[in-house]
C-alpha cells in the first residue's frame, strides 16, 4: 500500500477577498498528482502550505504520517524540494555552480553527479549569473536544482513556465524517470493540459478556492462519450429530449440534430434503441474537456444518461 508523503484534512486558509478550502487531499509516494484549476484557484496557497511558507486557519497537514507545530524539522524538510512559480530572488547574483554548492549543503541526499547530467541535459549556460538568463534557462537550473536534493516529496508550481518544446519534453521524461526510479512523491501545480496527460496518475481539481475532488487521470479520460443523433422534425426532436433531460443538448445551426452526453454509453445507446433512435456519430471527450465539465459540477456518476 502507498504511503503518504502529505495529506490534508478539512485544510481552510481565508485570505482577504476568497477562502482556499476546505482541501482535502492525500498525496501518494509513487504517484505524480496534478493540482489543476484556474489563476486564483489556490494551487499556490496550497503548495505554500505543505512548505509551511503560510499556515492555515483550520484543519491539519500531516507530512510522512506525522504533523509538526511549528516549523518542519530540520530532517522533513531536506525531505522535500520545492520549484517556486518565481525563483529566489537571493541568489540571482550567483552562478548556477555557486547556487548548487550553497543547495547541497542543505541536503545530506545531494547528487552532484546527477545535477550535472541534469544541467547538460537541458543545456544550462555555465559562467552566467542566474539573475541574467532567461526565464527557461532560470527554470531548467532550478528543476535540476530540485531533482539533485533527492527529495521524497517535490512540489512544482508550474514548472514548464519559459520551457521551450524541447526542454518540455525533457522535463516529462526526467520527471517520469525519476518518480519511477525513487518511488517518489510528485505535486504539480500547472494549467497545461497536455502536461496533465503525459505526467499525471491522479488529478486533483481547485476552482475558486474549493477542491472539487481527485480522481484517477485514466478514469477521466474517456469517462464520456458524446453522440449524435438525428429526427425527421423538431417535433421528433422535442420527444425524444424528453425522454432523455439530462442529456440532450441540440447543436446549433444543425435542424433536427443533436448530441448526448453520457458516462454510461451502454445504457443509453440501449434507452435510443428503445425510442428506435439511431446514432450517427460518436467520440470520447478529450481530456480539457471532461475538466470544463467538471468544473460546471458534473462527474462521470451524475452524467447518466
Amino acid at each position: 500500500m502507498a504511503q503518504m508523503a502529505a495529506e490534508l484534512r478539512n485544510v481552510t486558509k481565508k485570505r482577504r477577498t476568497k477562502t482556499v478550502g476546505p482541501l482535502h487531499l492525500e498525496v501518494q509516494e509513487g504517484y505524480i498528482t496534478a493540482l489543476v484549476g484556474q489563476n486564483g484557484s489556490g494551487k499556490s496557497t496550497l503548495l505554500q502550505m505543505l512548505l509551511k511558507l503560510t499556515h492555515p486557519d483550520e484543519g491539519e497537514i500531516r507530512w510522512f504520517g506525522q504533523s509538526f507545530e511549528g516549523e518542519l524539522p530540520l530532517p522533513v524538510r531536506q525531505s522535500i524540494a520545492y520549484v517556486a512559480e518565481h525563483p529566489i530572488r537571493q541568489e540571482d547574483y550567483w552562478g548556477p555552480e555557486e547556487a548548487a554548492w550553497f543547495r547541497s549543503r542543505w541536503y545530506p541526499q545531494w547528487d552532484q553527479d546527477y545535477f550535472e547530467k541534469l544541467m547538460n541535459t537541458f543545456e544550462v549556460p555555465r559562467g552566467q549569473k542566474l539573475g541574467k538568463m532567461s526565464k527557461g534557462e532560470r527554470r531548467k537550473f532550478e528543476i535540476a536544482a530540485a531533482l539533485a536534493a533527492g527529495p521524497k516529496l517535490l512540489l512544482l508550481d508550474e514548472p514548464s513556465s519559459g520551457l521551450d518544446p524541447f526542454a518540455w519534453k525533457a522535463m516529462i521524461e526526467i520527471l517520469q524517470s525519476y518518480m519511477d526510479e525513487r518511488q517518489a512523491a510528485i505535486l504539480i501545480s500547472t494549467h497545461i493540459v497536455e502536461e496533465v496527460r503525459r505526467l499525471a496518475d491522479y488529478i486533483a481539481l481547485l476552482h475558486q478556492g474549493r477542491l472539487l475532488g481527485i480522481m484517477e487521470k485514466d478514469a477521466l479520460l474517456g469517462a464520456w462519450t458524446e453522440v449524435w443523433i438525428s429526427a425527421h422534425d423538431e417535433e421528433e426532436l422535442q420527444g425524444i429530449a424528453a425522454e432523455l433531460p439530462d442529456a440532450f443538448r441540440p447543436v446549433m445551426g444543425a435542424p433536427g440534430t443533436a448530441s448526448l452526453l453520457t458516462s454510461r454509453l451502454p445504457d443509453l445507446e440501449k434507452r435510443l434503441t428503445d425510442l428506435n433512435v439511431k446514432v450517427f456519430r460518436s467520440r470520447s471527450l478529450d481530456l480539457e474537456e471532461s475538466l470544463e465539465l467538471w468544473i460546471k459540477g458534473y462527474t462521470p456518476k451524475d452524467m447518466d444518461a
